[in-house]
């Protein structure tokens, strides 16, 4: 069974088709990697998986469900994750802070509970663990406000995680990082154990030919190539409308 199934999906915005009949398959543990000019409808087709957005037409299914019209946290409670181009964190809260309201939802430990959160030792457990296997331990106690972009980054890995997700969305997990922080990203998205699967919008080439099994290409929000490293690299229209190569 497939891990993630789009099938002709598309999204209008009145008379602009940001995403046009687009089809894509991920196998369980795969990591694959969506690369495209500015423009080629990569967030909008994130968006409209991750039930940000609803798709105009089309399907999506997760491990065989179809998810094309629930909400954003149904989706979640069905095992799908997603981090964001721009940071989405409590930046007036500790990073422990920002773990443990994670670690407390996917737990579905809400606004209900009847207990301090200081109660449940599984959530600081948890919290704990993620901290240190995303190598924020030494900040916990930090305000987010007061982190480095690059550790609000880790730190945005570390939520989207939480939940032992199944399928985990990343949009542009380095944009921004210094060549130090991307190397630390990156080797950190490489040790995500393989019964997550991985799907990637990724603006540095280097970073997507290194983590991807498969890459897809989009521009003008249609499918225009899809293969491994070698035959991305060798793919004369890749090359003219994404790398400027005529």
């Amino acid at each position: 069974m497939a891990a993630l199934e789009v099938s002709r999906l598309a999204k209008r915005y009145g008379g602009v088709d940001a995403v046009v009949d687009v089809s894509l398959t991920l196998g369980q543990g795969e990591r694959r990697v969506l690369i495209g000019p500015n423009g080629a409808g990569k967030t909008t087709l994130f968006h409209c998986i991750a039930g940000a957005q609803i798709a105009t037409s089309g399907s999506v299914k997760l491990f065989g469900a179809d998810i094309t019209r629930l909400p954003p946290y149904a989706r979640a409670r069905a095992g799908l994750a997603r981090t964001f181009q721009i940071t989405n964190l409590f930046a007036n809260l500790s990073v422990t802070e920002n773990v443990l309201l994670a670690v407390a939802a996917a737990q579905d430990i809400g606004p209900a509970m009847l207990r301090p959160m200081r109660a449940y030792r599984s959530l600081y457990d948890r919290a704990a663990q993620l901290l240190a296997d995303w190598g924020l331990a030494e900040r916990a106690s930090r305000t987010v406000r007061h982190l480095s972009y690059g550790e609000q980054r880790q730190l945005e890995l570390a939520l989207a995680t939480a939940g032992s997700p199944k399928l985990l969305l990343l949009d542009e997990p380095t944009a921004g990082l210094s060549a130090a922080e991307t190397a630390r990203v990156v080797s950190m998205i490489h040790a995500l154990p393989r019964d997550i699967t991985l799907l990637m919008i990724e603006h540095d080439m280097d970073v997507a030919f290194e983590l991807a099994d498969r890459i897809t290409v989009l521009h003008q929000g249609r499918i225009v190539a899809e293969g491994d490293r070698e035959a991305i690299k060798a793919d004369a229209q890749v090359a003219e409308i994404y790398l400027g190569v005529e």
